[in-house]
């Protein structure tokens, strides 16, 4: 986060950069990013690996 988010610019108020934080950890780094965990899938990768979508008949 601090190469990716902090070091990239400077916020005006701690809400800003309260709100830049959550947005970071929320959209990217929780739904995006890659896990080692996850066999470095990103987690909605990984949720579509474990449930195929069924075709509707």
């Amino acid at each position: 986060m601090q190469t990716e988010l902090l070091n990239r610019q400077r916020w005006r108020t701690r809400i800003e950069l309260a709100n830049a934080i959550f947005e970071y950890l929320e959209i990217f780094h929780n739904r995006r990013r890659r896990h080692s965990a996850l066999g470095m899938r990103s987690p909605i990768e990984y949720e579509m690996m474990q449930s195929p979508i069924q075709p509707v008949a």
